[in-house]
């Protein structure tokens, strides 16, 4: 497996860093934003359309968590089952720029931030 690094590069549409993820450690995803099959996620979809690259940017919401495509009811139940909070990711990415992000999530070897 793959070392967990720092790269801005994997940190996925909704807030999550791919380069934490078993799957992008173990070769059998390329990333978020590498994953062209990926079209089933809305988030992805969007900040592709709008031409952002996390919805740390979007004009359109302040908070994330009032988007119906970043707070779906899916979202609500993988974060659940995960004890993930992409928001704290999206608020973390504002806050830290999408490198210092990467560098919180490689430094704590997660894909999220816990809730």
């Amino acid at each position: 497996m793959t070392a967990i690094r720092a790269d801005a590069e994997l940190v996925a549409s909704c807030g999550l860093y791919c380069g934490a993820c078993r799957s992008y450690l173990s070769g059998r995803c390329r990333g978020c934003h590498e994953n062209a099959r990926a079209t089933w996620c809305k988030v992805r979809s969007c900040c592709i359309e709008q031409h952002v690259t996390t919805c740390a940017e979007c004009a359109a919401f302040d908070d994330p968590r009032r988007c119906g495509k970043f707070n779906n009811v899916v979202a609500r139940l993988f974060g659940l089952l995960f004890r993930s909070d992409r928001a704290a990711c999206i608020a973390q990415i504002k806050r830290l720029g999408l490198g210092g992000h990467a560098a919180a999530m490689a430094e704590a070897r997660r894909q999220s931030i816990r809730r």
